[in-house]
């Protein structure tokens, strides 16, 4: 009776546990707009984090995919425990990890080229703009394009905040229309947007934007909530190895991504092909910690981030 107690006792207490190993999950993830989440786009149609999740556990994964307008609202959802994962500019990604708000990057996802544009043709440099009240549209206050603009400034001799007062936060897409529209004077943008705006008449573009952060640094990044890397590592695991595959498949199958992403994006497939072969798709980061030296000199943070390693989790490879 005392061994079959002791049985009894050990059934329970494994039954109890198993669910514990491994279960049924949900992840919310929050993206953005334009082909810098072309791999993001694809994970979401193929399935690739579910079915790596389902292979490792045997479990069902549900993902819930949420678009956002800027990382500060990435920022804000993470924070209130509503976004397990998102994907924004490296410097919001700095500026949630000097901030504390609970996540790291846990993988780059691309790079790809900045312009800006105008439709006022006597705007060729940025001392042409420093000093005015012509309004810049970017995506937000603290956005990479902001960073990337400050860069531009201080590579310049300016300082790197004398356009502050000028910028007007709109997304990618309504930065365009007000450009065409005229409603702003300048729009600071990124693929496929500065290569539809460089191929319309009548616009002209700014010198040094392009130069501040080139295509093969990290203008994407994956972060990824700290309680998700630390409790759930099942999870995190089948997220990376889902994202590494979507990168993948992007690089290795680009025709069969832009006749999907250009259904979101507003592009024929022939133009999504053409602008996808001008990005850069990598899990590996490059710049990053440059970035965060600028954004620590230049007071756009308060903390020093310090080493590399203190912004990404370990499995991260790049500088």
């Amino acid at each position: 009776m005392k061994k079959l107690a002791l049985v009894l006792i050990a059934v329970m207490m494994m039954s109890l546990m198993a669910p514990a190993l491994a279960e049924d999950a949900h992840l919310t993830v929050a993206y953005q707009y334009g082909l810098a989440y072309a791999p993001v786009v694809m994970a979401m149609t193929e399935n690739f984090i579910q079915d790596a999740y389902a292979e490792a556990t045997g479990n069902t994964l549900e993902v819930e995919w949420v678009q956002m307008s800027s990382g500060a609202d990435i920022n804000t959802g993470v924070m209130s425990g509503t976004v397990d994962v998102g994907f924004m500019g490296v410097g919001p990604a700095i500026t949630g990890i000097s901030k504390n708000v609970g996540y790291k990057i846990f993988t780059n996802l691309s790079g790809q080229e900045h312009g800006m544009m105008t439709s006022e043709m006597e705007i060729k440099e940025l001392g042409d703009i420093v000093g005015s009240d012509r309004q810049i549209a970017l995506v937000n206050i603290g956005s990479i394009q902001h960073i990337i603009l400050a860069r531009a400034l201080a590579q310049n001799g300016f300082d790197a905040h004398a356009l502050d007062a000028n910028l007007v936060a709109m997304k990618h897409p309504d930065g365009m229309n007000a450009l065409m529209t005229g409603a702003v004077s300048l729009h600071l943008t990124t693929n496929p947007y500065i290569y539809r705006e460089r191929e319309t008449d009548g616009f002209y573009e700014v010198n040094a934007i392009a130069d501040s952060w080139p295509k093969e640094n990290s203008f994407i990044v994956g972060v990824a909530a700290i309680d998700l890397h630390d409790n759930r590592p099942e999870l995190y695991k089948a997220l990376c190895d889902g994202m590494t595959q979507a990168i993948e498949y992007v690089n290795s199958n680009l025709e069969a991504t832009a006749d999907l992403t250009c259904q979101y994006d507003g592009n024929s497939p022939e133009d999504e092909l053409r602008y996808l072969q001008m990005g850069s798709y990598s899990p590996e980061t490059r710049g990053v910690a440059d970035m965060a030296a600028f954004m620590y000199e230049n007071a756009f943070i308060e903390a020093d981030p310090g080493d590399y390693a203190n912004l990404v989790f370990d499995n991260v490879t790049g500088d």
